[in-house]
């Protein structure tokens, strides 16, 4: 079964860019409600236990379970893995990947160039979801948005960074100014 990780930093260790009330309801709430549906979809399907979240994401198509509950492994198992790795890159003290930023630099030049189109891509994505950085199936970094929980595993993509842009992610401190949201977040995100 799968488990809610536990945060490396308190809830309001990520004041003033994400408050505490917001990280307690997104991760405790939201993440944690994830981890019970997906739990509850997978309870049915012993011959899936043991494997991982991004193994059941990279075969979604070909796993042996109804359409019905194909569906809620994708959404509710995307929910999970893209909460796990959101969460992993926050915290306060940077802790800079200096490999990460060689390749960002590579493929966009520059690492502000980079988070340029990043920011754009976040704060254009209509309505709920999620802005990945990925290298694709051709070692290639992509930046680019997927709807609701869907993840860059099911595609192939390796995620090397990600927001989300769901309103549960930011609607307590900044309602509707997403823009905002997105320009505090790079303050809180750890290997840049």
């Amino acid at each position: 079964m799968f488990e809610l990780p536990k945060l490396n930093f308190a809830y309001d260790a990520l004041e003033p860019y994400m408050d505490a009330a917001t990280v307690e309801i997104h991760y405790a709430k939201h993440h944690q409600t994830y981890v019970n549906n997906l739990n509850a979809v997978i309870e049915k399907y012993p011959d899936l236990a043991g494997q991982s979240l991004e193994e059941l994401l990279k075969n979604l198509n070909t796993l042996p379970v109804s359409e019905e509950d194909r569906k809620k492994i994708r959404n509710q198992g995307g929910g999970v893995l893209n909460h796990n790795f959101f969460w992993s890159l926050l915290g306060q003290t940077k802790q800079i990947d200096t490999a990460l930023v060689a390749e960002i630099e590579t493929n966009f030049e520059t690492v502000e160039k980079f988070k340029e189109l990043f920011t754009k891509t976040a704060v254009g994505h209509f309505g709920s979801g999620w802005v990945w950085l990925v290298r694709d199936e051709n070692s290639k970094l992509q930046v680019y948005s997927l709807p609701n929980q869907d993840s860059p595993h099911t595609m192939g993509h390796t995620p090397l960074l990600t927001l989300d842009v769901w309103e549960h992610a930011y609607y307590l401190k900044y309602q509707n100014r997403r823009a905002e949201f997105v320009d505090n977040w790079w303050n809180i995100l750890r290997v840049l």
